[in-house]
C-alpha cells in the first residue's frame, strides 16, 4: 500500500473535495481524513512560562538508560487492556 498526502476540503453538503491533482493509477482507494484545525502559535508564550514539573515515575531496572527512559514516560492508563490492543493490531494487520 502506498500513501499520498493531498489537500482537500469538505463542502457545505458534506462531500470531500480534493483540491489538487492526484497522480495515481485509476482504481479503488482508501481515504483517511485528518481535520485541519487552526492552532495559535504559542511559541513566545511557551518560552516565557516554565513547564510544569511532573514527578518522575519510580521504576526498578538494572539498565540505567532504560530506567531513565521509563521514568520519563507517562504511565499506562488504568483502563488499558493489552489483549484488546493486540486484537485491534492483528485485525488491522490481517484485514479482519
Amino acid at each position: 500500500m502506498q500513501a499520498y498526502k493531498v489537500k482537500g476540503k469538505v463542502d457545505e453538503a458534506g462531500n470531500l473535495v480534493v483540491t489538487e491533482p492526484v497522480k495515481i493509477t485509476p482504481g479503488d482507494v482508501e481515504v483517511i481524513v485528518w481535520h485541519a484545525i487552526e492552532t495559535v502559535n504559542n511559541a513566545t508564550n511557551a518560552k516565557s512560562q516554565p513547564e510544569a514539573a511532573r514527578p518522575k515515575r519510580q521504576v526498578e531496572c538494572s539498565i540505567p538508560i532504560l530506567k531513565e527512559w521509563l521514568e520519563n514516560t507517562d504511565p499506562v492508563p488504568p483502563n488499558f487492556d493489552p489483549d484488546r490492543a493486540k486484537w485491534e493490531y492483528l485485525k488491522e494487520k490481517h484485514n479482519l
